[in-house]
């Protein structure tokens, strides 16, 4: 029976071919573009599965708590002071442990290159228990000078993975040092929220020297079986105010711990955490976006099972001949059912290769796109295939039951007593025509989407940020041991470079990912105010185009507009003594001037607040503002302005170098060689300003783009349906539009007929989708702290987009049908 059944199925699509080819085509395309989404939504919610002990194994998240700067969680820690404390309070916790990345100067072939690494605890591997290749995770970082790498960088370094016992050079603070391979791992996958290729033991006397509140390191701890890391994370508010230390500021007592909050998250779930991590390679994200994605796939399926499920009951209603001539000669409706189930299980499995030969072909450009390393695999504990057997049955039998059933209902009587080779189930105009209004709802609301998401994201690259954003070259490492001492040679230098304007040096750039904080003590407020506290030489805010509002700016030439600090550690503490006894000078922006009670700019000029400037140790030191400046968003839309309070100690991470706009690859030229010459034992690294900018939103773009890519296939799947349902409706019409010919109807009336009849569910659609969209664009337009104004800009677009499509689709049709012979349309039946 299932032979005779495939062989009625091929007859029926090679009869119509106009219909075979838009049902399976249009469904092949609806069922790519899902198994792509689910493939990026199981993608994501994989991360560090692979990792041994996973289910115990937590990273220590910190969150700040500052109702005026907003709560921000980020996967760092004060590795530094909390990793100790934890373990001893804590008996669920087996071991804590720290590591920090770090970028030091390796010696490759006689030159200096920077290596991306890992400084952590001897028990590092023990909690983070990645595969190893050669040596011993539980002794791997025992002495000193170990270094562990994965095989990918051991096969760079020396060209082939057993490398136990060979030695790596180390540039550290001017010095060579050998270190020696203890342990090859395997390399971490692409799905990991962690990414090193080598790991050394961190030095004890850098972690010392960070307090509770330095936050620079991340915090790994791994549980003992059985225990409830809801039980720790409820008992954390009590630890801190156990272990982190009071001080005095200005007579009020305060504690870092005041701004913080720490929590534990498992390793898996730290990727969608919420939590910003510091690595661009492997970019954060959450369980909101992912969603959306697993929706936007469910609902391009949906679209294409509609318009499976609007054909295949178009067509039905010209197969009522055939049912009834097939009940006469003795069909029994359950044999009809199983044909016409089996039809559309052929249709829908003929599509799902389709699919899969679209979705190998396209994977690859969309996983590159997306930054991910996604893969199609059939079989294995990875493979798709009881999904794609899952998603077969579920499309083949949806788009055929409706059909299937109805079909099967007419009697043979009334048909062939009519003569008639067509009749209309009941109630499937109706289905077709919500069928269709779900698909242009759908396809509205992701146009709308797509045009807010691309409307932002171009907000955010072109928003004045209140600093020249064009013609700016960043040098980095200006915060190295040997290059400290002549940072004020190289600003001079660079500044008689052909095609430099000016050029100045910081430590807070555009793009930064470092925050400074200071506490501020004002008078009449017991609780200080916290404000970004950076390095600025006198140079910078000429170089960076920051507008002064009020007051000067520093000048070398002013004495007191410095606070210079040696390098030799001793000179360091008495220097700072000083300093806090003399005060300083300051400038700062807007908000903080507000942030420190000042009304306006101007009144904020010769004031004199105090801060713990130096260190908490020295005690508060008077500073006096000198200046205020236009506020500037180094960072993301998404985090808020930061007050800012700009000082020159001497000590800096960035050279801002303003270029010509007609020189800038001689500019930078210039400045490698510049530094090649003054600084030959550290590596040239330089950006430009604008393209790190626009880093910050490489992701968002490239989601956007995605999704922007999906809803043009949801759309184009919707006028594959719309298309194919015109024919059918327009060839179900013809005896209907000749007699409307014969009483004087013309062409533009019968194509105002038929096109009216497939706009007015757009006009529903959009009523749909309008408000749906709203909501959903609302929120995501909150996760940003500048943003667009949510407009009917977008709405309208994205209506008299549809309006065009299906005008467009269904013209055709209606324009050719208009223009039959009246004689041959009467003769139709």
């Amino acid at each position: 029976m299932w032979r005779s059944n495939l062989i009625a199925g091929l007859r029926a699509l090679q009869k119509n071919r106009t219909y075979a080819f838009i049902n399976i085509f249009g469904l092949a395309i609806g069922l790519a573009a899902c198994i792509v989404l689910l493939l990026y939504v199981r993608y994501e919610l994989t991360f560090d599965q692979w990792l041994r002990d996973a289910d115990r194994t937590y990273q220590v998240q910190l969150i700040h708590t500052d109702p005026e700067t907003g709560v921000r969680t980020i996967q760092q820690a004060s590795e530094g002071a909390a990793a100790a404390p934890l373990a001893k309070d804590f008996p669920q916790i087996e071991a804590a442990v720290r590591a920090d990345g770090s970028r030091p100067v390796l010696l490759r072939d006689g030159e200096p290159v920077f290596a991306d690494w890992l400084e952590a605890d001897p028990a590092f591997f023990q909690v983070i228990s990645v595969p190893f290749l050669r040596g011993d995770p539980r002794h791997a970082l025992d002495q000193a000078n170990s270094l562990v790498m994965s095989r990918t960088e051991a096969i760079k370094q020396f060209g082939t993975d057993d490398v136990l016992g060979r030695t790596v050079t180390r540039i550290k603070r001017g010095e060579k040092v050998e270190l020696r391979v203890t342990g090859v791992f395997a390399d971490l996958p692409r799905h990991s929220h962690m990414n090193f290729g080598m790991v050394t033991r961190i030095d004890p006397e850098d972690a010392a020297s960070c307090s509770w509140g330095c936050v620079n390191g991340f915090v790994y701890a791994k549980l003992r079986p059985g225990a409830s890391v809801e039980a720790i994370n409820a008992a954390l508010p009590a630890w801190e105010k156990r272990n982190i230390p009071t001080r005095n500021v200005g007579g009020a007592i305060v504690s870092e711990g005041d701004e913080f909050d720490w929590r534990l998250v498992n390793v898996r779930d730290v990727h969608l955490s919420g939590a910003t991590g510091d690595d661009p390679l492997r970019p954060d994200n959450d369980r909101t976006t992912v969603a959306t994605f697993g929706i936007v796939a469910l609902l391009i399926l949906g679209i294409a099972v509609a318009n499976f499920v609007n054909l295949a009951t178009a067509r039905a209603g010209q197969r009522a001949r055939e049912v009834a001539l097939r009940k006469l000669v003795g069909a029994a409706r359950r044999q009809l059912v199983a044909q016409f189930l089996g039809e559309s299980l052929l249709i829908s499995g003929l599509a799902m290769l389709v699919a899969l030969a679209l979705a190998e072909l396209s994977l690859p450009y969309i996983a590159a796109y997306l930054g991910t390393d996604m893969h199609l695999v059939y079989l294995g504990s990875d493979g798709i295939d009881l999904p794609i057997v899952g998603l077969w049955l579920l499309v083949g039998l949806l788009g055929g039951l409706y059909p299937a059933f109805y079909l099967t209902r007419f009697q043979p009587g009334a048909i062939l007593r009519s003569n008639r080779s067509a009749a209309e189930p009941p109630g499937t105009g109706r289905l077709r025509t919500l069928l269709v209004i779900a698909q242009f709802a759908v396809s509205i609301g992701l146009i709308v989407c797509t045009l807010v998401v691309y409307g932002q994201i171009r907000f955010a690259r072109t928003v004045d940020a209140g600093f020249r954003r064009d013609g700016l070259i960043q040098v980095a490492n200006l915060d190295r041991a040997v290059v400290v001492p002549i940072v004020d040679t190289l600003i001079r230098e660079a500044a008689r470079l052909p095609g430099v304007r000016s050029v100045g040096a910081t430590t807070i750039y555009p793009a930064t990912s470092n925050t400074q904080n200071a506490d501020f003590q004002i008078p009449g407020r017991a609780k200080p105010i916290t404000i970004g506290w950076y390095s600025a030489s006198p140079e910078f805010f000429e170089t960076a185009g920051i507008r002064l509002l009020a007051g000067r700016l520093p000048s070398r030439a002013n004495e007191i507009d410095a606070t210079p600090l040696p390098i030799d550690p001793e000179q360091r503490k008495l220097a700072a003594q000083a300093y806090t006894e003399r005060g300083a000078n300051i400038v700062v922006n807007r908000l903080a001037a507000r942030r420190l009670g000042f009304a306006d700019p101007q009144a904020a000029i010769g004031q004199t607040v105090r801060a713990n400037a130096m260190s908490s140790k020295n005690g508060l030191m008077p500073v006096t503002i000198i200046g205020v400046v236009e506020d500037s968003r180094f960072r993301s839309l998404r985090e808020q302005a930061e007050p800012v309070a700009y000082k020159n100690d001497g000590f800096f991470s960035r050279l801002i170098v303003h270029y010509e706009a007609a020189r800038p690859e001689a500019v930078r030229q210039g400045l490698a060689r510049l530094w090649k010459r003054l600084v030959p034992t550290v590596p040239f690294e330089a950006d430009y300003a604008d393209a790190k900018l626009a880093e910050m939103y490489r992701v968002d773009q490239a989601r956007g783009w995605s999704f922007a890519g999906f809803a043009g296939l949801a759309v184009a799947v919707a006028c594959l349906g719309l298309f194919g349902l015109a024919a059918f409706t327009a060839e179900r019409r013809t005896k209907e539009i000749g007699i409307r010919k014969v009483f004087g109807a013309g062409v533009m009336d019968i194509v105002r007929l038929l096109v009216w009849q497939f706009t007015k569910p757009v006009v529903i659609a959009n009523l749909i989708a309008w408000p749906v969209a709203w909501w959903l664009m609302r929120d995501w337009l909150n996760q940003f702290d500048a943003r667009i104004a949510l407009t009917p800009g977008p709405f309208l677009m994205a209506g008299l987009i549809a309006f065009a499509i299906a005008i467009g689709t269904v013209a055709g049709h209606a324009i050719r049908i208009a223009r039959t012979n009246p004689i041959h349309a009467l003769r139709y039946e």
